[in-house]
């Protein structure tokens, strides 16, 4: 009997020991994030996942299982130290993290790139073989290594490209220029010509193009320093990530997540002249105005429904707005005839951010605006019944607002635009 007994007690601890390894292995894979830590890991780290939860919340309760077993997966495949952490934030204990990330809704995934928070959060399919293979799929090379030069002549010129010419893969620049294509692998494409097959176009050392999508452009060099990491990923952001972008049902959820204003210009996909005028306009006037609002373009075709709330039509395309995630307000000159007059787009972003707009809008134009008005021949004010200045109804509600992230839902509904 004792040496049943004792079999038993063996058996009993070796299943106990194979559970705590299992768990071991998975619930220990994943680190809570706290106030005291989070810093130090996103800056010490070449990406960090991050699952900001609430208990109480039975979505996160879902998913914490089939992210400390992803984590695990991910472990065993790059086990160094600096490579990849699974983090995760409490987000009723820590509710100051999870403001400093805009997080209103659980569970919430974020990726987080040498410290710094990518612009899309992940939101595809929660299982532990998804999510671990999305991480698996960011710590990939992004640099296409080209075979020989004449592969560079052929690269689609639709798309933005930073293209280096390196003497080998060893040494500081290389892995700065590594560095730089991994956080904005969203935005460029990157390319190496490595050794001798490059040294024509390295007469004065390694040497990094940006080429843009234009066909008519010419290739822009980078002059500055490549082991100078910080003014590298400064010029390749300032190439990659342009003054003015595009806003398709794609991206606009990641646009807002951004949490700047919209300065949008809606105009017909064949109306390529206004589009043209515009990004000449923004980087000749708003490029001091790159961190305080977001200068898009739309095709007001697709994006119709903020026409209607606008009280326009695609007829009267093309058309300029501010959206401010609270109101909608429209450019008071002509998109066509009066977008390059010098000041009038600036001063529209100066009303916006010095609540002029949202004033004028509540209660009439400023007194000194009356009196600018009644002096201007071109302008009149909008009269009542009285022959007294009408006052102005109240701005649209935001219609972006409505693709921020919510509380209840992780992807966009195309029937709301």
């Amino acid at each position: 009997m004792n040496l049943m007994a004792g079999r038993k007690d063996l058996y009993f601890n070796f299943i106990v020991l194979l559970l705590a390894t299992f768990f071991n292995n998975y619930l220990s894979s994943s680190v809570q994030l706290h106030s005291s830590n989070i810093n130090d890991i996103l800056l010490h780290n070449e990406l960090v996942f991050v699952n900001f939860y609430a208990d109480w919340c039975r979505f996160s309760q879902i998913l914490s299982p089939v992210y400390d077993e992803a984590a695990g997966k991910v472990k065993e495949e790059f086990p160094q130290e600096g490579k990849v952490v699974f983090g995760k934030v409490d987000c009723d204990k820590e509710s100051g993290i999870s403001s400093q990330y805009h997080v209103s809704k659980y569970p919430t995934l974020k990726l987080f790139r040498y410290g710094q928070l990518t612009k899309r959060e992940y939101r595809g399919q929660r299982s532990a073989d998804a999510l671990a293979q999305f991480v698996k799929e960011q710590l990939k090379d992004n640099i296409q290594r080209v075979a020989s030069m004449d592969d560079l002549d052929n690269i689609d010129r639709k798309k933005r490209h930073v293209i280096g010419y390196f003497d080998s893969e060893q040494g500081l620049d290389f892995a700065n220029y590594q560095r730089v294509a991994s956080m904005l692998r969203d935005d460029c494409q990157f390319y190496a010509a490595v050794g001798e097959m490059s040294s024509p176009e390295r007469i004065a050392g390694n040497k990094l193009l940006f080429r843009p999508t234009n066909v008519d452009h010419s290739d822009i060099p980078y002059t500055g320093s490549m082991s100078d990491q910080n003014l590298l990923q400064a010029w390749s952001t300032d190439k990659c990530v342009p003054l003015v972008r595009e806003i398709t049902f794609e991206n606009a959820e990641e646009l807002t997540e951004e949490g700047l204003p919209f300065l949008i210009l809606f105009h017909h996909p064949d109306d390529t002249e206004t589009a043209e005028a515009f990004r000449r306009i923004v980087s000749r006037e708003l490029i001091t105005e790159k961190n305080t609002i977001n200068c898009l373009i739309a095709d007001g075709l697709k994006f119709s429904h903020p026409l209607y709330h606008l009280g326009k039509t695609t007829n009267d395309l093309p058309i300029l707005a501010i959206d401010s995630f609270r109101h909608m307000y429209l450019w008071p000159h002509s998109a066509k005839a009066d977008i390059e007059r010098p000041g009038l787009l600036k001063q529209f972003v100066t009303d916006l951010h010095s609540g002029k707009l949202h004033r004028e809008f509540h209660h009439g134009p400023d007194a000194t605006q009356v009196q600018q008005n009644q002096l201007d021949d071109k302008s009149h004010i909008p009269k009542d019944n009285d022959g007294k200045p009408a006052q102005p109804t109240t701005p649209p509600e935001s219609t972006f607002k409505k693709l921020a992230p919510s509380r209840n839902r992780y992807t966009l509904i195309r029937d709301e635009l």
